[in-house]
């Protein structure tokens, strides 16, 4: 077994590396930028290197310098983690050249399912069914148009290397599609530097249901089952559960089963994820795009079918094959995660950076906490304000969601503006409850919000009104004393008016 493994990455996610490595024996090197150098990964590992300034384009995503790092330290293995270098086929090569262990797939297969375009020909290829749309980017604005026309509106642009949400733009009509399409384009080349858009049919309020899958050197290949991730904000995952609310074996074995034959297409190595589009009306699916690395939200997964992945990863980076069979895997229990940011969730969920100034982890049977951070922490303005992952597991989704709702009330973040207060909220919604989930919850969720708001200022409203004219009435009627309690005192109505203007 490797005997040195560099985690190329910061945050949670370097965090969960190094705690899997530390159970295996394995020693752990980090790297850090400016911003980091009190981070708690760089507190955990054995070793830890600088490797530049704070922007990630001048430390995490410079490649040659965590090679560099990688040859000095002597490590044997390098885990990207996910975002950055995770899904980058040049660094793979270059590690890989260097006599290093890349722990993920090949360069080839993430080049091949790394532009939606190309992952989309191979599925199609694979015999999986796929969202109608073109296989080539869209060359002019006529030709958009035409394509749109051909599908029905609404349909979706989709930038060609694109990801997390970025290039993309939902388009009702045909007078939207000039300005969408310059839209797309132009996010497209500044995230990317690749300004293909290409369009595919919109399917109304979907679910996004994901499959993982894991193969190895052998040539096996199995899944583990589905994750619900329908749940997002500006095309990212917020809460994700597994099994899905409308799981069912047959539909879980078929998408599984498609999922496989996409990664069999590209000779797949390691830890997956194939993305799906699921009709609530008749259940039929279409593959979306497949991410070639460990998803954010592995936990549900690892707490339902009780496989370590970060565990798998490593074992068959290094040559093993998997510990299980398709066989092996069950789906016991029911498990939720809650992506804990440094955002506002009343205000766009806009990043809310700072100094964590006190912090309270829930503790407690079928909890835990994914986390990157400690008290007298800083949440950078350079990176993803993610502060942890809180993940539950129950017997069955209401036990669930009652561990996760008991959780959040112990979790407590100062100094910062967090997420915690929409995830109570979520919890007790008879949505969410119901697992009437789709893409589109949360704008469902924020209306049926701001109308329960409006609907209590009414009522306040009215109660003040009320109020006032009975004590104008017992005035009018009689100058002799009124009991206390025949009447609405001063005081009442002073503190209905107080707690009226603070909702506005």
């Amino acid at each position: 077994m490797f005997k040195k493994i560099l985690i190329a990455n910061r945050g949670e996610i370097a965090c969960r590396v190094i705690r899997a490595c530390r159970e295996m024996k394995i020693a752990t090197i980090a790297v850090y930028s400016e911003a980091d150098k009190d981070a708690l990964h760089v507190r955990m590992a054995d070793e830890a290197y600088f490797i530049g300034a704070a922007p990630s384009s001048e430390s995490y995503l410079r490649w040659e310098k965590i090679i560099d790092v990688a040859k000095t330290s002597g490590a044997e293995a390098i885990h990207p983690g996910y975002g950055f270098l995770s899904e980058n086929s040049e660094f793979v090569r270059r590690v890989t050249e260097e006599g290093i262990t890349f722990i993920g797939p090949s360069p080839e297969a993430m080049e091949a399912m790394g532009g939606k375009i190309s992952a989309r020909k191979i599925a199609i290829e694979a015999g999986v069914p796929v969202v109608p749309g073109t296989t080539e980017p869209l060359h002019s604005f006529e030709n958009a148009r035409e394509v749109a026309a051909s599908f029905g509106y609404p349909v979706m642009l989709k930038a060609s290397a694109g990801g997390g949400g970025k290039g993309m733009r939902l388009v009702e009509n045909e007078n939207d599609l000039k300005n969408a399409l310059e839209a797309a384009q132009s996010e497209a080349e500044s995230s990317f530097g690749d300004s293909s858009v290409y369009v595919e049919k919109a399917i109304v309020r979907p679910r996004h249901i994901e499959i993982q899958i894991f193969s190895d050197k052998h040539g096996n290949h199995v899944h583990l089952g589905e994750r619900e991730c329908s749940i997002q904000r500006r095309h990212q995952k917020v809460i994700e559960e597994c099994p899905s609310p409308i799981n069912d074996a047959a539909l879980r074995q078929r998408m599984g089963e498609c999922a496989v034959l996409v990664a069999k297409a590209v000779n797949y190595v390691g830890a997956g994820t194939v993305e799906f589009l699921v009709s609530d009306l008749d259940r039929s699916f279409y593959f979306l795009e497949m991410n070639t690395r460990l998803q954010v939200e592995h936990p549900v997964t690892e707490l339902v079918t009780r496989i370590d992945l970060v565990r798998e990863q490593i074992n068959v980076a290094h040559g093993e094959k998997l510990s299980f069979t398709q066989k092996d895997v069950n789906w016991d229990g029911h498990a939720i995660e809650c992506r804990v940011y440094a955002e506002d969730p009343e205000n766009n969920f806009l990043p809310s950076p700072g100094k964590i100034s006190r912090l309270r982890l829930p503790q407690g049977s079928g909890v835990r906490d994914d986390g990157g951070v400690y008290e007298g922490s800083e949440v950078s303005i350079y990176y993803d304000p993610m502060i942890s992952k809180l993940a539950v597991y129950g017997r069955n989704r209401q036990e669930a969601i009652d561990r996760m709702r008991r959780a959040l009330e112990e979790y407590e973040v100062g100094g910062i503006k967090t997420t915690l207060p929409f995830f109570r909220e979520v919890m007790e919604d008879e949505e969410f409850i119901e697992g009437k989930l789709d893409t589109g919850f949360i704008e469902r969720f924020n209306a049926r919000k701001k109308v329960k708001s409006l609907s209590e200022t009414e009522k306040d409203m009215a109660l003040i009104a009320a109020a006032l004219a009975y004590a104008d009435k017992q005035k009018s009627v009689s100058a002799a004393p009124v009991k206390s309690d025949a009447r609405i005192s001063r005081w009442t109505i002073a503190g209905r008016l107080g707690a009226l203007a603070n909702k506005f």
